[in-house]
């Protein structure tokens, strides 16, 4: 049977100088489709790009059970070696990349009621303080040795975390009150601009006998109020204006209504005996 060739294999060999040369394991038939001297090469680079025996096995269109029976071969000593060194640098890359989501984490959906509706960094401080703790021990381990996260450990991660917070801010360069005020009314204005711009789209969706209605709305608004000498919190509240929500006053109050009176029923008995039916 040929073997089809399989586009995974078309990938970027490690640099020159990173894997020990080593002697392929002798075969004692050169098959197209088997371990052969350049498929085994190839292998040991996946290895040390991708750090699963699984995956690399899979990049150069070979079974990973393969993989392991050609380690067992006679001759597979410098085979075995090249293939220790390859895992080595195989989780070195494993560790940078987790070490990359530690610290900016992972993007994942938000859902809302079955929907997507956006976004979110997740990021683990767990994963973060283990690779601490294996990558600088003698700061991170009590006793030199890597260990899980525990209270003290939350603490100086909590430290940590501080610590970075305020170098990061540092370089944000110092924003002043003043400096945050003026973002304030920025974005104020540009609220009222919208405003402005949408205020002619919504005066032209009601009729002029609203308008007018809502004209003499305000007259007698303002005639109550002089009237009854309102205080700042009540003219306040009934200021409003045609771009003012529906929401802004309170819900009328609705009148309870009685509950209906129950009549009671003639039984059948006193029925029959009305009637006639019963008797001499």
């Amino acid at each position: 049977m040929t073997r089809k060739k399989d586009p995974r294999t078309t990938r970027l060999p490690v640099p020159a100088g990173e894997l020990p040369a080593f002697a392929p394991v002798p075969r004692r038939c050169n098959r197209h489709d088997g371990w052969t001297p350049d498929r085994q090469r190839a292998f040991i680079e996946a290895l040390a790009d991708l750090g699963s025996v699984e995956a690399a096995a899979r990049a150069v269109d070979m079974s990973s059970v393969g993989a392991y029976q050609l380690r067992r071969q006679p001759g597979a000593e410098e085979f075995r070696a090249a293939w220790d060194a390859a895992l080595q640098l195989g989780i070195q890359r494993i560790e940078d990349v987790a070490m990359d989501r530690a610290l900016n984490g992972v993007e994942e959906p938000v859902y809302s009621y079955g929907k997507l509706v956006g976004t979110r960094i997740k990021r683990n401080d767990g994963l973060l303080m283990f690779l601490l703790r294996n990558r600088a021990p003698e700061r991170f381990a009590a006793g030199g040795g890597a260990k899980a996260m525990n209270a003290v450990g939350k603490q100086e991660l909590a430290r940590l975390k501080k610590q970075w917070r305020a170098e990061w801010e540092a370089e944000q360069g110092n924003v002043t009150s003043a400096d945050i005020r003026a973002s304030i009314d920025r974005k104020i204005m540009d609220i009222r601009r919208q405003v402005e711009r949408e205020r002619p789209a919504r005066r032209a969706a009601l009729s002029e006998e609203t308008l007018a209605a809502f004209t003499r709305f305000c007259e007698l608004r303002d005639r109550d109020l002089a009237a009854t000498n309102a205080d700042e919190r009540t003219v306040r509240i009934t200021a409003v204006t045609l771009e003012t929500p529906s929401t802004h006053f309170d819900p009328p109050v609705l009148r309870v209504l009685p509950a209906p009176e129950r009549t009671e029923e003639p039984s059948k008995t006193d029925a029959s005996s009305k009637d006639g039916s019963f008797g001499p």
